[in-house]
């Protein structure tokens, strides 16, 4: 999957565009800035806007590709921020987080549940975790994603993600996307706010 994502991110375009996530933006807006962790964080775009907003951020990905993108926007921008190029199961972090964020954070079935009870642990108590991703309601529509049934979600599905959490707020909304050339058109989405 690296070489799929340093591909995607070697054009000079941004794949998904040099803006927040709208779902990411409005919620973080509410929240009072803190320490910020961006798994699979890809160009940056989520980093750079919670970075001007006075947000700590920690982001990583897989890819190399992702990480001079997202430097550079953050040089554009005038912000500092830190971007780690990690497989998400070797993140560590002698801190914890306020917010964490999964951001259409895909991987194989057998992969997740390891994966985020993994990341989970980074958030502190009584802080929150947002995630946006496709559903399975999402598939051959074009808006983007994969295209693998398995990898989409379903509210349930992310439940279990979250067992040890004190409030879990998820839902599947139907959206429009217009986050660069791979994220457009009418999409299904699963969203969730959730408190450790």
């Amino acid at each position: 999957m690296i070489d799929f994502w340093n591909a995607r991110y070697a054009a000079a375009e941004y794949a998904y565009g040099t803006e927040p996530n709208a779902f990411f933006k409005a919620q973080l807006d509410q929240l009072t800035p803190g320490r910020l962790l961006l798994p699979a964080e890809g160009e940056g775009r989520n980093a750079v806007y919670a970075a001007k907003k006075g947000w700590e951020v920690v982001a990583f990905d897989q890819s190399d590709a992702g990480q001079k993108k997202a430097l550079k926007l953050a040089k554009e921008t005038g912000v500092s921020l830190t971007y780690l190029i990690k497989d998400a199961m070797d993140f560590d972090s002698r801190t914890t987080f306020d917010v964490v964020f999964y951001g259409f954070f895909h991987v194989p079935p057998d992969a997740l549940t390891p994966l985020y009870h993994h990341l989970n642990t980074f958030l502190k108590p009584g802080g929150t975790l947002l995630l946006e991703g496709f559903s399975k309601k999402n598939l051959g529509r074009g808006s983007g994603g994969p295209q693998n049934e398995a990898m989409l979600f379903t509210p349930e599905s992310i439940f279990h993600l979250f067992d040890d959490f004190t409030t879990l707020e998820v839902w599947e909304e139907e959206t429009v996307l217009n986050e660069g050339p791979f994220h457009q058109g009418s999409a299904s989405v699963i969203r969730g706010v959730c408190t450790k």
